[in-house]
């Protein structure tokens, strides 16, 4: 896929590059190499550098879940997570899934915003998460991060 100068790619080899990107959205090594393993990883360059990365995992044989999503700091708020969270639907359609799932932060209030407006709706909340699976506590927005709040888009509707 092609926007302007920049393209967005299957990744077969994870450079240091994609590793810092992954690593902004997922501070932990550990699970982010568990869901590399059997998750596809896309990565939207510009000028040969990624510049945004997203990692898709099948959950069942209808859903399809969103496990990392990162834009360079640097560059956001130029709608580049909107681009790659609408080609994930796009994969999650053409591939014949029926729901694309994501989870985050519940203190993670603008990711929370755009995947809201993409369409996707708060389906579940996994208590203390980021208590239990992360070494060290992480504060967003001032607060301390404890749960994760799963959403879903049916593919249907946003099609419909």
């Amino acid at each position: 896929m092609t926007n302007n100068d920049t393209r967005i790619e299957l990744v077969t080899t994870v450079t240091p590059e994609h590793w810092d990107l992954l690593l902004s959205a997922d501070p932990s090594k550990k699970l982010v190499q568990n869901y590399l393993q059997s998750g596809i990883l896309f990565a939207q360059s510009k000028d040969g550098h990624p510049i945004a990365v997203m990692v898709l995992q099948e959950l069942t044989s209808d859903k399809l879940e969103i496990k990392n999503i990162a834009v360079d700091p640097r560059l956001e708020n130029h709608g580049i997570a909107t681009r790659l969270l609408q080609d994930a639907v796009h994969f999650a359609k053409v591939h014949h899934y029926q729901q694309l799932q994501i989870g985050t932060g519940s203190t993670s209030f603008k990711q929370l915003y755009l995947y809201q407006k993409i369409g996707f709706r708060v389906t579940g909340i996994k208590r203390n998460f980021f208590v239990k699976n992360y070494g060290q506590p992480i504060h967003e927005n001032g607060l301390l991060l404890r749960d994760m709040l799963v959403l879903t888009l049916a593919i249907s509707d946003y099609y419909s």
